[in-house]
């Protein structure tokens, strides 16, 4: 039987590599486009129905947006805010929830320089304290 497969005439040889590694230098350059792009492979492990609602959401039009805004409220880069990178001296952390950059806030209040406070600060500080204290900052 081997000795039939190799007199068939198959595809013509177009590489010195065989296809195992042919597969391997193409996925290795489709990485290193994507490495290029920006783009990052990111795995993680869901419960099936969450998986298949996940792979759903992606089919749809402007998911990476919506995900993107998702994000943004959710995670609060700290070296974006000159006093919660203060307050986070002693974290190694680039992003904090935002319930926990809320609870920091109000936490350490007193250490936080209010006269030099940047309009996008404040506009933060506002908008987690209208989400996790009833718009009120509790200091």
């Amino acid at each position: 039987m081997n000795r039939e497969r190799a007199r068939r005439p198959g595809r013509p040889r177009t590489s010195p590599h065989s296809r195992r590694e042919q597969l391997r230098l193409a996925k290795r350059a489709q990485r290193r486009r994507e490495r290029a792009a920006g783009l990052t492979a990111v795995h993680l492990k869901l419960g099936a129905a969450d998986a298949e609602r996940l792979r759903a959401a992606m089919a749809l039009p402007g998911f990476a947006r919506r995900l993107r805004e998702l994000l943004e409220e959710a995670l609060i880069e700290v070296a974006a805010y000159k006093n919660l990178h203060a307050l986070c001296w002693n974290r190694r952390d680039r992003y904090l929830s935002d319930e926990e950059a809320f609870r920091l806030y109000e936490r350490n209040w007193r250490f936080v320089d209010r006269r030099h406070l940047q309009p996008a600060e404040r506009a933060l500080i506002e908008r987690l304290a209208a989400r996790y204290g009833n718009g009120v900052l509790n200091v």
